[in-house]
């Protein structure tokens, strides 16, 4: 038995005897660790940063007034389309960046120390997805500032924050997708491909860039069970006005459903990873 098999069955065997209280002190301090490195490392930020900053742009001066005239108002009625469905994009590519950093981190050693350790090895995991979500907060709140910037006009503070919450809740689900991919998938390269491959197809068949009414009928059905038209479409119902309930109970009922299938896969994945 190699000494990367045994400390993983080690792991396993150990994990399973670590209390609650040690399983938060642990993620706690994992996560403290992970904050230090990306201060360390501001380069890690600039998806986080630049993302939300370049995509509202170019939508908005690109898309804006020929998207705008279809919605009945110009590129102001569409800066009130494209934010909020922006703001449901950005959780699908943070996850993919979790998934894209968490792969690496087995390439340079990092997780094999982890792994040697005395720790819930779910902590790892957890950690990852809490940093993320700061991430994606913050790409979130530059969203928002570099909307309210070219003219998005926010009318409803309480449905703001709900909107913030119902993508971080959605966001944090597809994290366990893309963890797990980071710990199955050979390379770095491998993930952002799978991710791609699964992205986009999501992204541009939704309501997230333009409304669906267009689109020919086999298309308009798969967006109408696409978990991002939901999210999309109840984030600008919080935030803007429109019918809620329907697109956030869909939203709440993916987000659950993924990550009860997906987490468990994901932390077995890794406790047993060779």
């Amino acid at each position: 038995m190699s000494a990367a098999t045994a400390a993983s069955a080690a792991g396993v065997r150990s994990d399973a005897r670590i209390s609650t209280r040690a399983h938060l002190r642990h993620t706690g301090a994992l996560v403290r660790r992970n904050l230090l490195w990306i201060r360390q490392d501001p380069e890690s930020m600039f998806d986080a940063v630049l993302f939300p900053v370049v995509f509202t742009l170019l939508f908005v001066f690109v898309f804006g007034g020929s998207i705008g005239q279809a919605l009945g108002g110009g590129q102001e009625a569409y800066v009130q389309y494209i934010v909020p469905g922006l703001m449901a994009m950005m959780g699908m590519n943070m996850a993919q960046g979790v998934g894209t950093g968490f792969n690496q981190d087995f390439h340079t050693g990092v997780m094999d120390r982890f792994r040697s350790l005395p720790i819930g090895r779910g902590s790892v995991l957890f950690a990852k997805i809490s940093v993320e979500l700061v991430r994606m907060l913050i790409a979130t709140s530059i969203l928002l500032v570099v909307g309210v910037l070219v003219g998005f006009d926010i009318t409803d503070w309480p449905g703001l924050f709900a909107a913030v919450g119902l993508s971080t809740v959605f966001g944090s689900a597809l994290m366990w997708i893309f963890l797990t991919l980071g710990v199955v998938m050979k390379n770095a390269q491998s993930v952002q491909a799978m991710g791609f491959l699964v992205l986009m197809p999501l992204q541009f068949g939704s309501s997230i860039f333009a409304p669906t009414q267009s689109m020919p009928g086999w298309l308009r059905n798969f967006t109408e069970y696409n978990p991002l038209s939901a999210l999309a479409d109840s984030a600008r119902g919080l935030m803007v006005g429109g019918p809620v309930a329907h697109d956030l109970w869909m939203v709440l009922a993916w987000s659950v459903g993924i990550t009860a299938v997906m987490a468990p896969v994901a932390i077995h994945k890794f406790r047993t990873k060779t």
